[in-house]
């Protein structure tokens, strides 16, 4: 169950990195409160998977995930560049998270 909570918390950091993004500083009332919001869920729930998991691994499991994720999101919503070395450095960010799962 700690895994499903650690890759919940990623999906949290996704959400919480695009709405930084969307607060333009902290000038946008709502996409603050959803940065707050999703930061505090992404906290807690990888706090929550730490207590059955190796710190290193969730960690780093917690930040493969938030950020593929947010290079992804941004390509397709915010208009990031896509290139096949993006891609490819996020395939193998993604390698790793599947990696250290299967390993741990």
């Amino acid at each position: 169950m700690a895994w499903v909570f650690l890759v919940l918390a990623g999906l949290f950091e996704i959400v919480m990195a695009l709405s930084l993004k969307l607060s333009n500083g902290f000038s946008n009332l709502w996409w603050t409160l959803s940065f707050a919001v999703t930061a505090v869920l992404s906290f807690g729930l990888l706090s929550y998977a730490l207590k059955s998991l190796e710190v290193g691994t969730a960690y780093a499991v917690w930040t493969g995930v938030g950020a593929a994720g947010t290079a992804i999101l941004g390509m397709i919503a915010m208009g990031d560049e896509v290139s096949p070395a993006r891609l490819i450095s996020i395939a193998l960010i993604l390698a790793g998270v599947i990696g250290l799962r299967t390993l741990a």
